[in-house]
């Protein structure tokens, strides 16, 4: 099975980071949240990626093609013009970097990439945000309703501190737990093939008229996540995703 990871928006929202470099290479600990998100699925055997690129993807390209000379010890020939690698391979991915345009909405990005899909389902996520999501059990979810698209609904994590009270005393104090005011969408898709045909130009947003019509066709079936969930939008996040990684108290990381 394949992931497909949209990596080619602008993210103004951050732009503290993304003036310089496309939102998925902004760093957390000292590896991109591209590469976190890779490592979620491989640690559940999917190794082959197309990532769909736009803004600056051009940084994201030669990030996987020095990955390994930057990633380990080498040899450098320069009278032959030959280098040497000492270590093994550190990761058995096989990678398609597509250019989708800078301008293309997620669903078009999708679209895009049609040729490279295969008539078999696929997983789908954006290049922000990051989850303890069992790729294996949203699989087999998938697999199991016969519907065309899966989404991971997620509850989302509040901002502020939440308090108990009862009769003026606080009850119970919970730094950041999740909000209670319904399901999003946490990205973590699975799709079939089929969905491209929801939709429509370039400039179609996946978020838009395909979800909504996938919905009205009852063909949408959501895969219930009510473990960790964090996206990356702002500053503030990135940090708090930063300081997790760095306390070694990551939940996403799901592999050793």
């Amino acid at each position: 099975m394949r992931a497909v990871i949209l990596a080619g928006g602008v993210g103004s929202r951050l732009s503290e980071e993304t003036g310089q470099i496309p939102k998925p290479m902004v760093e957390i600990g000292s590896r991109p949240i591209l590469w976190h998100i890779m490592k979620i699925y491989a640690s559940y055997g999917i190794d082959e990626f197309i990532i769909c690129l736009g803004y600056k993807g051009h940084l994201i390209k030669r990030y996987f093609a020095d990955y390994r000379f930057f990633g380990g010890s080498v040899t450098v020939d320069l009278t032959m013009g030959k280098v040497e690698y000492h270590d093994p391979h550190p990761e058995p991915w096989r990678v398609a970097l597509v250019d989708t345009g800078a301008e293309t909405g997620t669903g078009g990005r999708l679209k895009a990439i049609a040729g490279l899909l295969g008539s078999e389902p696929f997983c789908m996520t954006y290049g922000d945000g990051v989850g303890d999501v069992d790729i294996r059990k949203l699989v087999a979810f998938h697999k199991s309703h016969g519907k065309l698209a899966t989404i991971t609904a997620v509850l989302p994590p509040a901002r502020f501190g939440a308090l108990r009270i009862a009769d003026d005393v606080v009850t119970k104090f919970e730094e950041k737990p999740a909000a209670d005011d319904g399901w999003i969408n946490g990205g973590f898709f699975v799709l079939d093939p089929a969905v491209l045909g929801y939709i429509g130009g370039t400039q179609t947003m996946w978020e838009q008229e395909p979800l909504r019509n996938l919905a009205r066709d009852r063909q949408l079936a959501a895969f219930r996540h009510r473990g960790f969930w964090h996206p990356m939008d702002t500053l503030r996040e990135k940090r708090e995703l930063d300081r997790l990684w760095r306390e070694g108290t990551a939940p996403w990381k799901t592999w050793p």
